[in-house]
């Protein structure tokens, strides 16, 4: 029978998992079970609770489902074309979509990029789905996308037509909207006016320019030199049609009530809105014809799925990804949960494959300690193959550290 242990203050209460996925090695999910085996065989009383978190990106969806979201299945089109099953999560009117579990890159057939002719349009089913549903307001994660089309293929599945001057559609991907002549907008899904649409993602980068969506997240999709001059030139000409389509009303207004004044702004304007580069420019596109806000992906999904509410009476939290580096320190899942960690009084310790920022910088955005795989294996690619063994003795690691036999945590790390 377990019991509780300490929390901060003499109480007593819980110690709170929630990391975020080993990128290439572990979910979330399985991270969370890794760390509960060893956490309980080191000690046995201790009273464990999970929150497997996500930041928009991969595991946004299995996040939402571990917090009580009901899994609605969708079947939609891929990056390329091949047919997947994915899903949204829905729970009270609300529905988490994950663009990568869509359209990301894991749902590359053979992990064989398409840089210029990969689509967001099997995002856009799920949130047809979703407006089919009857959802009020949709959450849409924009992390681990495939493609660089500016979004066109999300608009598409929501009845959007993209036509060239002689007035025929142009096919998928980034590279064909250097051909844009025009944006048909009549056949936009009745329900986008009356719907919410919120953005999660981590980043902030504008749709164009050195910092935009080809020159920065292209090559990781793929994208040669060449490649990255061709989707700027069509992201380039996107924005202008947009602009112009802004100029003359023909972009859907935002839904009614809402207050993001990015999404009353237009075209070339809000190109450079932080967060339109996301997802290959699926931010831009949302901005522009859903009225949708951007959010930081881990506040808002950790305030949606009721993480505050597990932090009542939590004596430690242990967070984590597979590499705790600069990149985390600006807003990635970690941070966000020793954030809101720290507003409720409870210490966080971080897990992680791989450690490459000092204690210092780490202690400043909340995160007490981190405990690294390379601390057990210095050998970046066996701590990879043996990610759950590792991380099941790590987690006696922080045991010994912060657990009282007994399961009550220190009120600092035990030296």
């Amino acid at each position: 029978m377990s019991a509780e242990v300490a929390a901060p203050g003499g109480g007593r209460g819980h110690v709170l998992l929630a990391p975020d996925k080993f990128k290439g090695s572990l979910t979330a999910v399985e991270v969370v079970r890794h760390l509960a085996a060893g956490l309980r065989r080191a000690c046995p009383p201790v009273e464990v609770r999970a929150f497997p978190v996500a930041d928009g990106g991969e595991g946004t969806l299995d996040a939402a489902l571990s917090a009580g979201f009901t899994r609605v299945p969708v079947r939609a089109t891929g990056p390329t074309g091949a047919p997947v099953q994915t899903a949204f999560a829905y729970s009270s009117g609300v529905a988490v979509v994950e663009l990568a579990d869509a359209c990301g890159q894991r749902r590359l057939p053979g992990g064989v990029a398409d840089p210029l002719g990969a689509s967001s349009y099997g995002a856009g089913e799920v949130i047809r789905a979703a407006l089919g549903y009857g959802c009020r307001e949709i959450v849409l994660g924009l992390g681990g996308s495939a493609s660089t089309d500016g979004g066109t293929g999300l608009l598409r599945a929501l009845g959007v037509r993209l036509l060239d001057d002689r007035g025929a559609e142009l096919p998928p991907g980034g590279a064909a909207l250097c051909r844009l002549d025009r944006i048909d907008v009549s056949g936009l899904h009745p329900a986008v006016r009356r719907t919410r649409f919120v953005l999660a993602g981590d980043v902030d980068n504008p749709l164009l320019g050195p910092a935009g969506a080809a020159a920065v997240y292209g090559p990781q999709k793929g994208a040669t030199e060449a490649d990255v001059v061709v989707l700027e030139a069509g992201l380039t000409r996107w924005a202008e049609v947009v602009a112009a389509a802004c100029g003359t009303g023909a972009v859907a207004p935002a839904p009614a009530g809402s207050d993001d004044r990015q999404a009353a702004a237009g075209g070339l304007g809000l190109a450079g809105a932080p967060g339109a580069g996301a997802a290959g420019g699926v931010g831009f596109a949302a901005l522009a014809f859903l009225g949708a806000v951007f959010r930081p992906g881990i506040a808002l999904l950790l305030d949606l799925l009721g993480f505050p509410a597990l932090l009542a009476g939590a004596g430690l939290v242990i967070t984590g990804e597979g590499s705790l580096d600069a990149q985390s320190l600006r807003g990635k899942a970690p941070v966000g949960v020793a954030s809101a960690a720290a507003a409720h009084g409870v210490p966080t310790v971080a897990v992680a494959g791989q450690v490459a920022v000092g204690p210092d910088d780490l202690r400043t955005v909340g995160i007490h300690r981190a405990y690294p795989l390379t601390d057990l294996e210095p050998d970046p690619a066996v701590c990879v193959a043996q990610a759950p063994r590792l991380l099941e003795r790590l987690a006696g690691v922080v045991a010994r550290d912060w657990l009282e036999p007994s399961g009550r945590p220190h009120r600092s790390p035990a030296r």
